[in-house]
């Protein structure tokens, strides 16, 4: 097991702030739709979203791939917890003078056990995924190349999330080819925004690793 430094301890809070706020960012603002292209629509989370992937790539990187997993693991515990509190919220009744907000709190909050199901199950299967072959892609290119090991895992996990995501939440609603429509854009463009932040990530990994432990 690492030694860890004071130092170190306060990093791998930050980082897991930073994972943590994107994660909830993406659940929670991702619901707002903008056009894209051909017809077609993206979700505003393709600009967090790929931050939650990269950063346990960050963290691998740097700590290892069990404190990668402990980011994941931290992540399935923070949604549970959220649905929780948000079955709380919208099941109990509403004080009249706060009836004004009903509407718009329940549609945002009132999340369906369907589309619960499927954000997590989601986020479990691609986040333990990106791990893995973040892992596996380091085994055969070695300690450099950090931005092709970590891209082509964001390739396959994000695959992986938007395929389960929007399988579970929409087949039966709408049909298989509106589905795959979905689904290509979606992926496409949230696979592209991980190689813009790549840079980030490089700072990420300087940032850690100066005057601090690593794997």
């Amino acid at each position: 097991m690492q030694n860890l430094s004071e130092l170190d301890y306060k990093k791998i809070l930050i980082c897991l702030t930073l994972y943590i706020t994107s994660l909830f960012a993406s659940n929670t603002l991702g619901i707002k739709l903008m056009p894209f292209l051909f017809g077609t629509h993206l979700s505003v989370a393709v600009f967090c979203f790929p931050v939650v992937f990269i950063m346990t790539d960050v963290i691998g990187e740097v700590y290892g791939k069990k404190m990668a997993k402990n980011f994941v693991l931290a992540g399935i515990v923070s949604i549970l917890l959220f649905l929780f509190y948000s079955f709380i919220s919208t099941v109990t009744p509403w004080a009249k003078e706060a009836m004004w907000a009903h509407d718009g709190y329940n549609q945002i909050f009132g999340l369906s056990a369907r589309f619960a199901i499927a954000s997590l199950a989601a986020f479990v299967v691609a986040e333990y995924q990106d791990v893995l072959s973040f892992f596996f892609f380091k085994k055969y290119t070695g300690e450099k190349n950090f931005w092709l090991r970590s891209n082509l895992s964001n390739i396959w996990s994000q695959l992986l999330d938007t395929i389960i995501f929007m399988s579970i939440a929409f087949i039966g609603v709408y049909p298989i080819k509106t589905i795959l429509l979905i689904i290509i854009p979606w992926w496409i463009f949230k696979v592209i925004m991980g190689f813009l932040y790549t840079p980030l990530s490089y700072l990420g990994i300087h940032l850690l690793k100066k005057n601090g432990k690593t794997s």
